[in-house]
């Protein structure tokens, strides 16, 4: 079976940023999906699971209410690992494009007083929030933008090594 793109990223070598993990052709125009990682895997520690949750809240509607990005959000939410979100965006903008976005989306995150649609009615597990470590982490990692602005590791995926045979087998550095 052919691994997928995402897990021929090297798990070892990456670092929080702002990462175009795929871009794919849907009805004839790019959409781009991008790895937004706060957190170095197998490395830190995850995510807090409600901080989390409150995060993937704050920011969804921060994005899908930004006047000049709105139309382009596709989807915002978590990865399955805890170390980050996946931004899926119609368009094909690199990373350095959305930094800036990204950027002023976690900023907002310190303004936020309530999370917003963490209601039963809104929401699968309303009581699975918490804001004030939802901020903590937003401010690490603006901080983290800022100090890497320049940064370009923050912006490349370090990809795993290939190891192709005569015959066709992949072999995978580890």
């Amino acid at each position: 079976m052919e691994l997928i793109q995402s897990f021929s990223v090297d798990h070892t070598r990456i670092i929080p940023g702002i990462f175009v993990s795929r871009v794919d052709t849907v009805a004839g125009a790019s959409v781009t999906t991008y790895d937004i990682r706060l957190k170095r895997p197998n490395r830190e520690p995850v995510i807090d699971v409600a901080a989390m949750h409150s995060l993937e809240h704050i920011i969804a509607t921060y994005l899908r209410n930004d006047p000049e990005y709105k139309d382009e959000i596709v989807y915002w939410g978590p990865m399955g690992c805890l170390t980050g979100f996946y931004l899926i965006m119609k368009g094909d903008r690199t990373p350095q494009e959305i930094y800036g976005l990204l950027l002023s989306a976690f900023k907002s995150v310190d303004d936020t007083e309530e999370v917003p649609g963490a209601t039963p009615v809104n929401c699968g597990h309303y009581l699975m929030h918490n804001l004030g470590m939802a901020k903590w982490y937003a401010a690490e990692f603006v901080t983290y933008l800022e100090a890497n602005r320049d940064n370009p590791e923050i912006f490349e995926y370090p990809k795993t090594e290939r190891l192709v045979t005569d015959d066709g087998q992949h072999f995978f550095d580890s």
